[in-house]
């Protein structure tokens, strides 16, 4: 495992192009599962420790913005893998950018807001509400996790499975995913079918309050 390990930060394993889609495919999941448990966690406290809000806009636990971001951060630090100090200030940046230009671009266009760090607990040095010095620093300690543990461990899996068991499972699940992605984001719209949010809601489930309207 240690050999793996120094290879892995030297560049020297070579990739077949399926574990390449593969690991994208896994790392799109795993990191949007990720930042759906952190963002769970993370409402209760800045709740006042009194409820838990359910987190995204998806029937499965999972967040796009953060499977964004994750690919984001290995596009442009992976060749700094020696280096973590450079991979989180570098993702600081990036996370940072995404998250304001996300945030912008949908209340300019959709007249919502779906975060707002003006209202939130740590919300130090933050910007129009849109990014702040605790989320991106977050992110930056999220990518370490990324480049150091969760990215290796997708290449071990890709290299010691077979090959058609790593697709069907790594596939299979980003598959599933981003069908619900899809069917929230497009499917909804086109054809008015209701959201997972609206039907989370009927039962029972309780989600924060965005503010929308132009």
């Amino acid at each position: 495992m240690k050999d793996f390990y120094n290879n892995y930060l030297n560049d020297k394993i070579e990739l077949e192009k399926y574990q390449i889609i593969g690991i994208i495919c896994l790392v799109i999941v795993i990191s949007g599962v990720f930042g759906w448990v952190y963002e769970f966690i993370f409402y209760f406290f800045n709740s006042g420790m009194k409820t838990f809000y359910y987190q995204g806009g998806n029937f499965l636990p999972w967040i796009n913005i953060y499977a964004i971001g994750s690919i984001l951060i290995m596009l442009f630090t992976n060749k700094y893998k020696k280096k973590p100090v450079v991979i989180f200030l570098l993702s600081v940046i990036i996370t940072g950018v995404l998250e304001y230009v996300s945030g912008y671009l949908v209340l300019k266009y959709t007249g919502c807001r779906y975060w707002d760090y003006n209202t939130e607990i740590l919300n130090f040095l933050n910007i129009d509400g849109f990014i702040c010095l605790r989320s991106v620093c977050f992110f930056g300690l999220s990518a370490l996790l990324l480049m150091y543990f969760i990215l290796p461990f997708c290449i071990f899996f890709s290299c010691h499975v077979s090959k058609k068991t790593f697709l069907i499972i790594s596939i299979g699940l980003c598959s599933l995913f981003l069908i619900d992605e899809i069917y929230n984001l497009v499917f909804t719209r086109l054809f008015g079918f209701p959201r997972a949010s609206k039907l989370y809601k009927i039962i029972g489930f309780k989600y924060m309050d965005y503010k929308c309207g132009k």
